[in-house]
């Protein structure tokens, strides 16, 4: 073995053998020499060849016996098998790589002459080793996939994990062996060798861990994972689809390359997606998978119990990394080799100018720097494609455990912790805050990479400059921290924009809830106005935040060109020689270096908002929940008594002195039915409240036995169908089912609705009347069959026969074994109850039956005597005698059968779109487009802001950047010498002149094209912003009938902040890559035109891969965004309801469908992330055969035909090509997708409008109406084309100046008829003329500011009493005071401490339902117009404040038309003039007293039937 050492050192097939011929060298020890060490690997990978063969061909030969054991019940186990079989086939593919190299390196050096042949054992020993490693882990891997993924095997055999142990056993020998070789012996260890140590340690650590933690999980799970996760495991079994496997269940080449996403990109190129058409999520990415794992983690960091008390940010991260810890993982381990493989590049240009050069000591290695160069491109794209894809599955895991967990928090909130968040700041922590927590995902690795990816780069520039490096480290040190003030900056902005976000969303959900009463009232535009306010805070911190991110974006994009500057600068002072080879080298290192410090703005910008949002969501988190031992609940049959209150003191505010309720003590026995009543703001809606437990308690206790039923004051009605609102998770049956429906009144209803109880209600119940809503209120609780029946005044809403109606069948009848305790101000339902509770000041007055406690007290005597007075109206009745018999069974009938005609839906579909009309459904699926996103949507965002005039001034700037920087580069390569022995074509210091100057110019184009592009984004931000708004405000009711709030919602705050500070950025970047790009290939084919041979086809390639995955990603884009609004709007509702929820005890129903929500929205997200790896990972391959063509050209062109140089300068840009090539169509592609936001706000931009407001030309007087004359001529109405008359040739005249009374049955037309008054629908037919003006030709305003209404829903705003008695400031306080006693509430208001400015706060929950009608009253007196709609104003009320409301009006509207349209019989028969509606036709008109004269008539037989209840209850 006579080798020598130079030819040794250059071998890298065989480690040592040169090494042992050096007769000069101290003799390696036996056990040292490569025979031994490649001899014993040799004879293990053998064996293991051979027993995995065998066993191969057993499987094989009973395959078709071996069931696969259940693929969808895969526990903790399957997770480490399958990072086992990952791993062997990456080891395998790694082995195989070395062995082909290895042999090709060994046969060239043979052929050469300069080998040993097959002649030296070393060398025999190495290949046999390379090859027997290579067969025998590629065997292992087909065996495992077949055993381990194929079948579903959870565990891993002994012999497997014994062989493992051993397998790392030999690579740390072999690693130590040459370790000792190197440092010991002084003997050079071939890379080869170090590049094989390494891959086999970490495997053999990976599979020992896998195998041993598979071998836990498959016997016994995970404690914190397996009990939680069992049910929900089977659930998927049982329901397991193709679909739901296809990334669970995907090969390790498909698993690699993505292909396991082929399917759906398939459907998707072929039609439009649909979400039936998204396969289902892996169950660990399902809310069910990863729920219960991080609910266990936050409970064991923040102890038992009192969890709540103590989230903290930083507890709530902690929870987070333990849930998604296999993710950090991963990806932190991708990162890593990313990291690695993007210096290979910098770090070998130089040894490539030296080979292109002629440099004889790179002669042999033109090759082996090729297939360097092209592995480390695709280990490079391999790990970042799968680095990228994993990071988004953790966000999207993240987001959904965010927001179960919020909802679950939102579900359980006490009443005082409900009142100090508003439902817009809760909306924002499960839109914006959980969002962006789940994006961070994308920074998470930034710590520690940035410090990694910044000290590679010193290496290399250390290992080519030397000393100078520390120049570099010096000014990217300052640089870094010169980043720290605008971003603290950035940090302040970014809080004060959410804050006013948060004011603005508030502001916005509460008008949206309201707008039916703002455009009655002709409000709309003074709101409207509010918003844009709050908007312009808004925009002041955006735009500050905005100019604030073109400082970092310049100090970002011009540091590598500093730093460069700064380094060279140190070169020419310290005397450093600069060659092309060098200088190339550094360049490259410095445009990495770019990526660590572009990142690290955005890295603490990310930090920061995810700060605050985890400190938001802890905080809410840590709000004060329901106390569960407020009462003491007793299973049914337990106990006698049903409802008990001993000693019970209560407080809705716990730091006022005065109780709400104080000194409560009743009982009620099963079976007994208990009536509270009492004037408004007396506590009766308190004491239902205490006995649900939801109001806190000071003292005493409550106990209840069996389960309970609540029907609110306030229908609370969730959007979907009628059958799903009745049954509320109950299964159906049929009988019980029509025995409720009988008992409610709701089948006539039922038959005219379009679908029957399958008709889709509108948000909040939107698309039925006031009575319905209260009915399937009612309907709902009777269907759930409860021992314990809680009813809160719901008969006020009703007409008197139907209220009737409901007290009989349901209270007397369906309920008359059940124990009820119901409030009412309806003084004829008392006598039916076994116990009257009279409530006055928060205290059970009077207590006990109605005729004992008639005359032992004053408090019923009141109520009592107000509800006589009203009834002596009908004194023109002999009630005792005639009346009550004329009223016979005959006569009920006939009056059931006139009055229960068809009931037509109050409020009808707005017929915006015919489609949505002939589909019948009031509220539609969410619209989306279809197919492309159209090039106006582009031009329209781009044209907006100064008619597009800076675009151009931005790609000029970029144009411009990119020239000078090139042109820098190109003079730094051309300028150096190519070797210390050549004559350099300029001096040290004009070469760092020029570049400083070409660099410096660059850096200026970029300030300015950061200043454009920002300006022309907030400008257009805000124009959207304010014609979304104004469009949204002048839509017809209608639009807002047949929309969810939900919807506009999610346009105004997630898709709105896109808008602000995201799609201009994406739109640049767009311009830019593409830029970039074309500057690229320019360099490359200045070296090799051929380049374009092959670029063009290949560029060709990528875009077709574009155009086949866009069709599917934006599709899948569009699904996440139709799919992000129900759950808002299933929050919203949730949060409104709580109440009710949690007296029916439905908690688990509601977390289960939030959870079906977040998977259905989690899905196309998790999909359009794999299709964009998808996409990423082909582009990324072809590129890198692009590069690869370019220096296989390179390397096989004569010596000296090119310049080295520029050659090398070609090969610096090339090794972007990839990134930009992907970043060109991952730009475009996200544009695409983000674009959607600007596509949806321009929909809304489009609504139809409302009349004008206001019409120039003839101005009405200013007292107009002077006499308030009201007239109909044959009026015909509908809500749209398509849809039946609701009111049929109406002809009538309500006379100037006197009160008239409209009655008829719900859904008879009253409240059509006020809405036709209003505009809010305009007639069909026909004409309405107030004092001779036909109100169509007038503008809206004109029209509503000069009448009044009092609506059917009081409603109040936040604010104050002042804001809400005058919204538009026209009037002083004395006149607000005067109308406050005029509705009596003066008293009230007089003993708060702020007076006029006390609080109200969200929907007025700080005031009664009573108390908001009074409100509703104080603001029509206070606004004295000469007509005067009451739409059922006195619902809410009892009859002593009711008759109180009827002395108010008559003072102060004595002169004024007034239009009452009232349940209560006796709110229309001092009226001068009575109109009874059948079915949208007037069917008697007269004055009281003569229809009541007529027997026949069918208002006389109404008066009968309400006071026959009223005496004989």
């Amino acid at each position: 073995m006579s080798m020598s050492m130079p030819t040794a050192a250059a071998t890298a097939s065989w480690p040592l053998a040169a090494a042992m011929g050096d007769v000069d060298q101290q003799p390696l020890p036996l056990f040292l020499r490569p025979l031994v060490l490649h001899g014993v690997s040799t004879a293990a990978h053998l064996l293991l060849a051979l027993s995995v063969a065998v066993r191969l061909v057993f499987a094989a030969s009973i395959h078709h016996r071996k069931e696969p054991s259940a693929a969808a019940a895969r526990g903790a186990g399957f997770r480490w098998c399958r990072l086992a079989v990952r791993t062997t086939w990456a080891l395998a593919a790694s082995e195989v790589f070395l062995a082909v190299y290895s042999l090709v390196s060994w046969y060239l050096e043979s052929n050469s002459g300069g080998g040993a042949g097959w002649g030296a054992p070393d060398a025999v020993a190495d290949q046999a080793d390379a090859v027997s490693r290579a067969v025998a882990w590629l065997l292992l891997a087909a065996y495992l996939q077949l055993e381990y993924r194929s079948r579903g095997e959870e565990r891993f055999p002994a012999p497997l994990r014994l062989w493992w142990s051993l397998f790392l056993l030999l690579s740390v020998l072999a690693l130590a062996v040459h370790a000792a070789t190197g440092l010991q012996y002084k003997l050079p260890v071939p890379a080869l060798s170090w590049a094989r140590d390494a891959v086999s340690v970490l495997a053999g650590a990976v599979l020992l861990v896998a195998g041993f933690s598979a071998e836990r999980g498959a016997v016994g799970g995970s404690a914190s994972e397996e009990p939680l996760l069992n049910d929900a495991r089977e659930a998927a079994a049982e329901n397991d689809t193709v679909d739901a496997s296809m990334f669970t269940s995907a090969g390790f080449l498909s698993f690699l390359t993505f292909s396991w996403m082929w399917p759906l990109l398939a459907v998707g190129h072929r039609k439009t997606l649909d979400i039936d058409d998204v396969p289902e999520l892996d169950h660990g990415d399902s809310v069910a998978g990863v729920l219960p794992l991080f609910k266990a983690n936050l409970e064991a960091l923040t102890g038992d119990g009192s969890a709540g008390q103590k989230v903290t940010a930083f507890k709530l991260t902690r929870a987070l990394v333990r849930t998604m810890w296999w993710h950090i993982a991963v990806t932190a381990l991708y990162a890593m080799i990313y990291s690695l493989a993007i210096y290979v590049g910098p770090y070998l240009i130089d040894s490539l100018v030296h080979y292109l050069n002629g440099d004889e000591r790179y002669a042999s290695k033109g090759k082996l720097l090729v297939v360097t160069f092209i592995a480390a491109k695709v280990f490079e794209c391999l790990s970042q494609r799968h680095w990228f894809f994993r990071l988004q599955q953790a966000g999207i895991r993240t987001r959904s455990a965010l927001v179960s967990v919020v909802y679950q928090k939102g579900l359980s909130l006490s009443s005082s912790s409900r009142q100090s968040r508003s439902s817009g700041e809760m909306i924002n922590i499960i839109s914006v805050d959980a969002d962006r927590v789940g994006l961070f995902s994308w920074f998470m690795h930034d710590l520690w990479l940035v410090p990694l990816q910044v000290s590679l780069a010193l290496f290399i520039l250390y290992s080519t400059l030397g000393i100078a490096s520390l120049a570099a480290l010096g000014v990217t040190v300052i640089v870094m921290l010169a980043t720290v003030v605008p971003m603290q900056m950035q940090e302040k902005f970014q809080e004060k924009l959410m804050g006013s976000k948060d004011v603005r969303m508030k502001a916005t959900s509460e008008i949206l809830r309201n707008m039916r009463i703002l455009k009655l009232q002709g409000w709309e535009m003074k709101f409207l106005s509010k918003i844009i306010d709050l908007r312009k805070t808004e925009e002041s911190w955006l735009k500050k935040y905005l100019y604030t991110s073109t400082v970092a974006t310049f100090v970002f994009w011009g540091a590598p060109t500093f730093v460069a500057v700064v380094t060279f600068g140190a070169c020419m002072l310290l005397g450093i020689p600069l060659e092309s080879g060098k200088v190339l080298s550094a360049l490259a290192t410095f445009r990495v270096l770019q990526e660590p410090i572009y990142t690290l703005p955005d890295m603490i910008s990310m930090f920061i908002q995810t700060k605050v949002s985890l400190d938001r969501i802890a905080s809410f988190l840590c709000l004060e929940e329901l106390p569960m031992d407020a009462v003491q609940r007793l299973p049914s049959g337990n106990s006698d008594v049903a409802v008990e209150v001993s000693n019970g003191c209560f407080s809705w505010d716990a730091s006022s002195e005065v109780p709400t309720l104080n000194d409560l003590n009743f009982q009620a026995r099963q079976g007994m039915h208990v009536a509270v009543c009492g004037t408004v703001g007396s506590g009766k809606s308190s004491l239902l409240s205490c006995i649900l437990g939801e109001m806190p308690k000071l003292s005493g206790e409550v106990k209840t036995c069996g389960t309970m039923a609540y029907v609110s004051q306030s229908a609370w009605i969730q959007s979907g169908k009628i059958q799903e609102n009745i049954l509320f998770g109950k299964e159906m049956d049929s009988e019980k089912y029509d025995r409720v429906l009988e008992s409610c009144s709701l089948k006539k209803d039922l038959e005219i609705l379009p679908f029957g109880d399958e008709t889709v209600i509108g948000e909040r119940g939107i698309n039925l009347s006031g009575g319905q809503k209260q009915r399937i209120q009612i309907a709902r609780a009777l269907y759930q069959d409860a021992d314990i029946y809680l009813f809160d005044d719901p008969f006020s809403a009703v007409d008197a026969h139907t209220g009737s109606h409901l007290f009989k069948e349901c209270l007397l009848g369906a309920l008359g074994s059940k124990t009820v305790v119901y409030v009412t101000h309806q003084i004829e339902f008392l006598p039916a109850a076994d116990l009257i509770l009279v409530m006055k000041g928060g205290r059970i007055a009077q207590a006990g039956k109605y005729n004992e406690i008639l005359g032992s007290g004053e408090e019923l005597m009141e109520l009592v005597g107000a509800h006589q007075d009203a009834l002596t109206a009908l004194d023109v009745i002999d009630v005792a005698n005639g009346g009550s018999e004329a009223f016979s069974s005959s006569g009920a009938a006939s009056l059931s059968r006139s009055l229960s005609s068809a009931e037509e839906k109050d409020k009808q579909n707005g017929s915006e779109d015919v489609g949505k009309v002939q589909s019948g459904q009031l509220v539609q699926e969410e619209e989306r487009e279809k197919g492309r996103v159209g090039f106006w949507v582009y031009w329209k965002y781009l044209t907006l802001a100064y008619g597009g005039a800076l675009v151009p001034f931005v790609l000029i700037a970029q144009i411009l950047f990119q020239v000078l920087q090139i042109a820098s580069n190109y003079w730094m390569a051309w300028a150096s010498p190519v070797s210390k022995d050549a004559e350099p074509p300029v001096s040290m210091s004009r070469l760092i002149y020029v570049f400083v100057a070409l660099a410096g110019a660059s850096s200026m184009c970029i300030l300015a094209r950061a200043l454009f592009l920002v300006t022309a984004a907030y400008k257009t931000a805000t124009m959207l912003f304010d014609k979304m708004h104004m469009s949204i405000f002048r839509a017809p009711m209608s639009f807002f009938d047949s929309t969810p709030s939900g919807r506009i919602l999610n346009r105004a705050s997630a898709d709105q902040s896109e808008v602000d500070t995201t799609i201009a950025e994406f739109m640049g970047s767009v311009a830019f890559s593409i830029i970039q790009l074309v500057g690229i290939i320019a360099v490359m084919s200045q070296v090799a035109w051929q380049v374009f041979v092959i670029f063009v086809p290949l560029t060709v390639a990528c875009f077709w891969c574009q155009r086949y995955y866009i069709d599917t990603a934006r599709e899948l884009q569009r699904l996440v965004g139709v799919h992000k609004a129900p759950i808002i709007q299933h929050f919203a509702e949730s949060i409104t309801g709580s109440v009710t929820i949690r007296s029916f005890g439905k908690e688990n129903q509601f977390v289960s469908t939030n959870s079906h929500l977040m998977d259905t929205f989690s899905r196309p997200k998790f999909y359009n992330a794999a299709s964009r790896e998808w996409l990423c990972f082909r582009l990324d391959m072809l590129s890198c055969l692009t590069f690869a063509f370019s220096l296989i050209f390179l390397i096989s062109l004569p010596t000296g035909l090119i310049d080295p140089a520029i050659a090398g300068l070609a090969v610096t840009y090339g090794l972007n090509l990839n990134t930009l090539q992907t970043s060109v169509v991952w730009y475009l592609c996200s544009l695409e997708n983000r674009i959607i936001s600007v596509e949806r706000i321009l929909q809304y931009i489009s609504i139809p409008e409302e009349p004008p407001l206001s019409v120039s030309g003839d101005k009405l007087s200013y007292n107009w109406p002077s006499e308030g004359e009201i007239q109909l001529h044959n009026l015909h109405v509908r809500y749209a084309p398509q849809l039946p008359f609701v009111l049929k040739g109406l002809t009538f005249t309500f006379p100037g100046a006197m009160k008239t009374g409209i009655v008829g049955r719900t859904g008879s037309g009253k409240s059509t008829l006020i809405q036709a008054l209003f505009r809010i629908v305009d007639p069909t037919i026909g004409r309405i003329l107030v004092d001779g003006v036909d109100i169509c030709t007038i503008g809206l305003h004109d029209l509503r500011s000069r009448l009044s209404i009092i609506p059917q829903d009081p409603t109040m705003f936040e604010g104050t009493i002042r804001s809400n008695l005058d919204p538009l400031g026209e009037y002083n306080d004395d006149q607000i005071w005067e109308a406050l006693d005029n509705c009596q509430l003066g008293d009230e208001v007089r003993k708060k401490e702020l007076k006029l400015d006390s609080p109200v706060i969200e929907n007025g929950e700080n005031w009664s339902v009573g108390q908001r009608q009074l409100v509703c009253l104080g603001r029509v007196t206070l606004k004295r117009t000469k007509i005067l709609v009451l739409d059922e104003a006195t619902a809410s009320v009892d009859t002593a404040t009711d008759n109180l409301i009827q002395k108010t009006l008559q003072e102060n509207f004595s002169e004024a038309t007034v239009i009452t349209i009232a349940h209560r019989i006796t709110s229309v028969l001092d009226s001068d003039m009575v109109l009874l509606l059948d079915n949208g036709v007037a069917v008697e008109r007269d004055t009281p007293a003569k229809l009541l004269e007529d027997k026949s008539s069918l208002f006389s037989k109404l008066v009968a039937e309400y006071t026959m209840r009223a005496t004989h209850t």
